[in-house]
């Protein structure tokens, strides 16, 4: 979800003033994805490296998601939305810990979309948390065993990943689970990021033809017989 200080700041506002707008966004964005059948929303909120940012800037986005979690909470759990927040707890606020444990429990039954806000979450935090779980518990390091050890083993590797902000980047997102994903790369600033956007990011995947190694032969061959 990129571009909300960079939206700010065309507006002569403060960033924190970007950040609230694209909170704006995602409650849009979950509400699309509810009805175009998505399954699984995962969002990238804070990462590891957003600790390096000014002070109040940061102080500012941890009131902002203790303030969220607060007022969106009811909301998703009336909508039927499951929310995880992957990452780790580590420097975090106790009343957002706590906040985060309550809106999990509170939303665990649900089953209508998954949510994921990957909150102090980075790709290769999430490599390392899960090598060293393993090795803790004494188990084999493996494919599988890795996969079902990582922060979002809860869910399918992503399909389609949409970067907002005209960035053409990763930025240490779910580098394990990506493998095989299909990028999108918008121009639009994440709080200007709308429906129509959405689509033609839905329109794009659609378009592509996914091999995961395999030729163009053998996977019309696979959905032939799949037919």
């Amino acid at each position: 979800m990129d571009g909300n200080g960079r939206w700010a700041r065309q507006r002569l506002l403060p960033r924190v003033a970007g950040h609230r707008a694209g909170m704006e966004t995602l409650r849009r964005v979950v509400g699309w994805s509810i009805e175009r059948g998505v399954r699984v929303l995962t969002v990238f909120a804070f990462s590891s490296e957003n600790w390096s940012r000014p002070a109040d800037e940061v102080s500012a986005i941890l009131r902002l998601m203790v303030q969220a979690l607060m007022d969106e909470v009811p909301r998703l759990d009336e909508a039927g939305v499951r929310l995880h927040v992957p990452g780790s707890r580590d420097g975090l606020p106790a009343s957002l810990v706590d906040g985060i444990a309550q809106a999990e429990a509170r939303t665990a039954g649900n089953d209508r979309l998954v949510l994921n806000v990957c909150f102090n979450y980075g790709g290769r935090w999430d490599i390392v948390q899960a090598a060293q779980a393993l090795a803790a518990r004494g188990e084999p390091i493996t494919e599988a065993s890795l996969a079902g050890a990582l922060a979002l083993a809860h869910v399918p590797d992503p399909d389609l990943v949409i970067r907002t902000g005209g960035e053409q980047r990763i930025s240490n997102f779910l580098l394990w689970q990506i493998a095989y994903s299909e990028l999108y790369f918008s121009d639009r600033l994440w709080p200007a990021f709308d429906a129509a956007e959405f689509d033609r990011a839905l329109a794009a995947y659609a378009q592509r033809q996914r091999r995961f190694g395999r030729t163009p032969e053998q996977v019309q061959a696979a959905a032939a017989r799949a037919a």
